[in-house]
């Protein structure tokens, strides 16, 4: 293998462990989204229907 070939092998290699590396990253430290709550838009709710068996 040449010279250039080898180079563009390892720089190719080390952008994408580094893509892969910043993504992974990003993925575990990002903050979780607050979603609504289902059961909170029925608290003025009084009756509920009765179960079926």
């Amino acid at each position: 293998m040449n010279t250039e070939a080898l180079i563009t092998m390892i720089l190719t290699q080390g952008i994408v462990i580094s893509f892969a590396a910043y993504f992974f990253y990003k993925v575990l430290t990002i903050k979780p989204k607050q979603e609504p709550d289902s059961y909170s838009e029925n608290d003025d709710v009084i009756e509920r229907q009765p179960e079926k068996k």
